[in-house]
């Protein structure tokens, strides 16, 4: 039998009111942790849901019309985003209502777009949603209140493919402060690209070829079918100007028109540098073996285009050439160029190439046996003669599957469409013009599978307000612009009168470079639009 004071002293059984006390407690803190899980899987599946809009949006930022009305639809409807975390009895799919447009946007400073040409920025809200707890209201708490998510995203854009070309804004101004000043030519426009000259604007200069630095480097990122080094970014690029005429010889490889036979680029080893599928051109090879232009010496015709006013040559044809490739534009075929600067307009003598290659007279007559505008464009001419490559007048067959043949000491003959010259000069040697890849000679490329050869890209600097000297670094691209070249690099003259030189790359103008794969748009260059997140 125990006493009062055993009593008192027993400590067994203890610790049941002890855990009944704490039985609350612990309850309450099990129903925090449990509710917390839910309350941050919410949270995670609301900023997945909001990241996953604004990348889908700002895939559609391509600065042209509708712009943000795609991107809101993709933001809203591209992707599906359900909460499945949320207990608040409403649909569990994650809207969002709140969409904004940035030119510029930062942590610090944030700028509004005003269309769609300058919405470069994108930031999504998705809507609020709310966890109900399960346990927590035992410490008083009953739920989460309106959670939501929000983030931004831009486009980080590469081009790819690219000969390391930059050419300075010709319409920037003496003044001009704008690193990012536009640059819109009228398509079509003829435009010295290069000149000799890389200390003026408008004029070109060299972008790091990211393959090595040296003139060999340079003439096989110019030349090669497929460029080495990485992509460029749209923005953020690294000069190198300077001028390095002997790479220019690589360009011309995209013509047929190879320095010394090697089918190579200039000095390299490891790389093909094939002409384009139509390399029509001005200049007949020199040859021992004429159906190939093997060892092959490029000259200008005996009677080569020499306009001696900035106007077309005479509808009669008593001033057309024996040979002519697509001519400069009017402004920029006469010996003084001064008549325009460093832009042409466009106008070209259309009919004087149709009569001489096709025997064509009037625009009439050209326009209704090809189907081509009256105000083609040389890159329209192009095109259409890769999908025609032969078109009979009067029996003959003309077009560019095969080089037109020459005597040697020159003649008028011109090439049919089985490959067999008939010129009627005299002389030791053939010539050929070379207004396709012969038949039985080099291959050129297929456009749309590793290029159109005879359309590059290139960065338009605004070299006055980024004081463009030698190397910069991290330049901002005002435009990525595809060019055609339009003749080979080639000094062409009368006596001492000069009308083209061996430093001049001249080119038209196809328009700004624009997103997709080469062979959609038969250019060689690739632009790749990459949607990243940005907060």
């Amino acid at each position: 039998m125990h006493s009062p004071r055993d009593l008192l002293r027993n400590e067994g059984g203890a610790v049941a009111p002890i855990v009944a006390v704490a039985l609350f407690g612990l309850v309450g803190a099990a129903g925090l942790a449990f509710d917390y899980a839910r309350l941050a899987s919410l949270d995670t599946e609301l900023q997945s849901a909001a990241d996953q809009a604004a990348l889908a949006a700002a895939s559609q930022l391509d600065g042209r019309s509708g712009a943000q009305t795609r991107a809101t639809s993709a933001a809203q409807s591209l992707i599906a985003n359900r909460a499945l975390f949320a207990n608040d009895g409403v649909d569990r799919t994650v809207t969002v209502p709140t969409i904004a447009f940035y030119a510029a946007f930062s942590d610090s400073a944030r700028t509004a777009a005003t269309g769609d040409a300058d919405s470069y920025f994108v930031q999504v809200t998705v809507g609020a949603r709310t966890a109900r707890y399960a346990l927590t209201p035992i410490v008083g708490a009953f739920n989460s209140g309106a959670i939501s998510a929000a983030a931004a995203a831009g486009v980080g854009t590469a081009i790819c493919n690219v000969p390391p070309v930059m050419v300075c804004n010709p319409s920037e101004p003496l003044n001009n402060t704008d690193e990012l000043l536009g640059f819109s030519p009228m398509v079509g426009v003829g435009m010295k690209l290069i000149t000799g000259n890389a200390d003026t604007p408008g004029n070109f200069g060299w972008l790091e070829s990211q393959s090595g630095n040296g003139a060999s480097d340079l003439a096989a990122a110019l030349g090669y079918n497929k460029p080495p080094g990485n992509c460029s970014p749209l923005t953020g690029v690294t000069t190198k100007t300077g001028m390095s005429a002997s790479v220019l010889s690589a360009l011309n490889t995209r013509f047929d028109v190879f320095a010394n036979g090697n089918q190579t680029c200039p000095s390299q080893g490891g790389g093909t540098c094939s002409p384009s599928s139509n390399s029509r051109k001005d200049l007949v090879c020199t040859s021992n073996n004429a159906a190939s232009c093997s060892n092959d010496t490029w000259s200008e015709s005996s009677r080569p285009y020499r306009p001696t006013s900035a106007a077309a040559l005479a509808a009669d044809g008593s001033a057309d050439p024996d040979i002519i490739g697509y001519p400069r534009d009017l402004c920029h075929a006469v010996a003084s160029s001064a008549q325009c600067g460093t832009m042409g307009t466009g106008s070209w003598d259309r009919d004087a190439y149709f009569r001489v290659n096709y025997k064509l007279s009037g625009s009439g007559a050209w326009t209704g046996a090809t189907g081509l505008s009256a105000s083609a464009t040389r890159y329209d001419v192009y095109k259409w003669e890769m999908a025609h490559t032969a078109i009979t007048v009067g029996g003959q067959s003309y077009g560019i599957s095969v080089p037109q043949q020459l005597g040697g000491g020159g003649g008028n003959g011109n090439g049919n469409g089985n490959g067999n010259g008939n010129g009627n000069g005299n002389g030791n040697g053939a010539q050929s013009t070379g207004f396709g890849y012969p038949a039985t000679g080099r291959a050129g490329l297929t456009p749309g599978t590793e290029g159109d050869r005879r359309r590059i890209s290139v960065a338009v600097l605004n070299c006055r307000a980024l004081s463009i000297h030698g190397k910069s670094t991290n330049v901002p691209v005002a435009k990525w612009l595809d060019v055609f070249l339009v003749e080979p690099a080639f000094t062409r003259k009368s006596g001492n009168t000069a009308y083209t030189d061996s430093k001049e790359v001249y080119v038209e103008v196809i328009g700004e470079t624009t997103s997709g794969a080469n062979g959609a748009n038969l250019a060689q260059v690739v632009r790749r639009d990459v949607p990243y997140l940005i907060q």
